[in-house]
């Protein structure tokens, strides 16, 4: 399955992303062969080629020269192997035995297969960013990327069933477990595409942006999307990550006292009390509280894109950003 086809109406991407799919199966080759399965598996189950997309978007948008075509697939490539890995061991962590609606890959390998595909992808992404460019500042920022990520979904566990975390933590999570590699995507797009230092930046801060806005509507629908989702509703309350709906109502002393005695089960909380914090959630403006946020980060993205000359790349920057904002999964 190609994973770009979702962008084949876009004529702008659409041969590029098909040339980044091609080149990341070629990449990610071993002579293991379940190890080879478990790879292409999760490359055809895996993300939307969303962090590919906005890199070159944001290289035909901002840059200012002709860019050298076979980096930036590469670049793409390596970004979006990075998500992969990361994809993977998610599912590792929490057990979970879906994947966008699909068997994952520890589900269907194993977990030490699982961890051995997320270890390689790591190898292939390192070897990728090492050919691609020499430039020192470069190879740093995709180092801090990694520790990124890596530092939100560590604050994230580190917040599990802490019903005193502040909105203030929620965001630096998301800014790293989500939106740092967002915000990788949108920042080499520009910079190797020859945009100056302060149009670099402004895209990085649009990618963070348009980040942080996805990850809250992700949250949003784990208590809105029902069968519309990819994951099971309400996963990450089950496991104690309490995400901005749950964080908001916390904020309202009424609805504290309702949610505490089922939140303060932590582990032993059943599938009915689960049901019953999210009849709570829905029965009050917390969603629309919520959507109000992720309105405030999609009107920041916006607002980054209008120092851009118009251009169709601006153009479809503007409608993804929209267009993740009313997503329904």
């Amino acid at each position: 399955m190609n994973k770009t086809q979702q962008w084949q109406k876009y004529p702008i991407i659409a041969n590029d992303l098909s040339t980044v799919n091609q080149f990341l199966l070629e990449n990610i080759q071993t002579r293991h062969h379940e190890l080879k399965d478990a790879l292409l598996t999760m490359a055809n189950n895996g993300g939307k080629y969303l962090r590919p997309a906005l890199l070159f978007l944001s290289a035909k948008a901002a840059g200012k020269k002709q860019y050298d075509h076979d980096q930036l697939i590469k670049l793409a490539a390596s970004i979006e192997i990075l998500h992969m890995a990361t994809l993977i061991h998610d599912d590792i962590i929490d057990d979970s035995d879906k994947r966008r609606g699909k068997i994952s890959i520890q589900a269907e390998f194993g977990k030490d297969v699982a961890v051995y595909a997320g270890d390689l992808l790591f190898t292939h992404f390192f070897d990728l960013i090492l050919s691609a460019t020499n430039e020192h500042h470069y190879l740093e920022k995709n180092a801090f990327a990694m520790h990124h990520v890596l530092d939100g979904e560590l604050g994230q566990m580190g917040k599990r069933f802490d019903l005193s975390q502040s909105l203030d933590d929620y965001l630096d999570n998301v800014k790293g477990k989500t939106a740092a590699l967002l915000r990788l995507a949108t920042e080499e797009g520009a910079h190797f595409a020859g945009a100056d230092h302060q149009t670099t930046r402004l895209m990085a801060e649009f990618g963070e942006n348009l980040g942080v806005a996805f990850q809250i509507v992700d949250d949003i629908l784990d208590y809105t999307g029902g069968k519309n989702l990819n994951k099971p509703t309400l996963e990450d309350l089950a496991t104690g990550v309490y995400s901005l709906p749950l964080l908001l109502a916390l904020r309202h002393q009424k609805l504290k006292q309702q949610l505490q005695p089922l939140l303060s089960k932590k582990w032993n909380m059943t599938v009915e009390d689960i049901n019953r914090v999210q009849e709570i959630l829905l029965s009050n403006d917390i969603i629309s509280e919520s959507r109000n946020f992720a309105k405030h980060y999609s009107d920041l993205a916006l607002a980054n894109l209008k120092a851009l000359p118009l251009s169709p790349a601006r153009e479809l920057l503007k409608q993804i950003t929209k267009q993740m904002l009313n997503r329904t999964k």
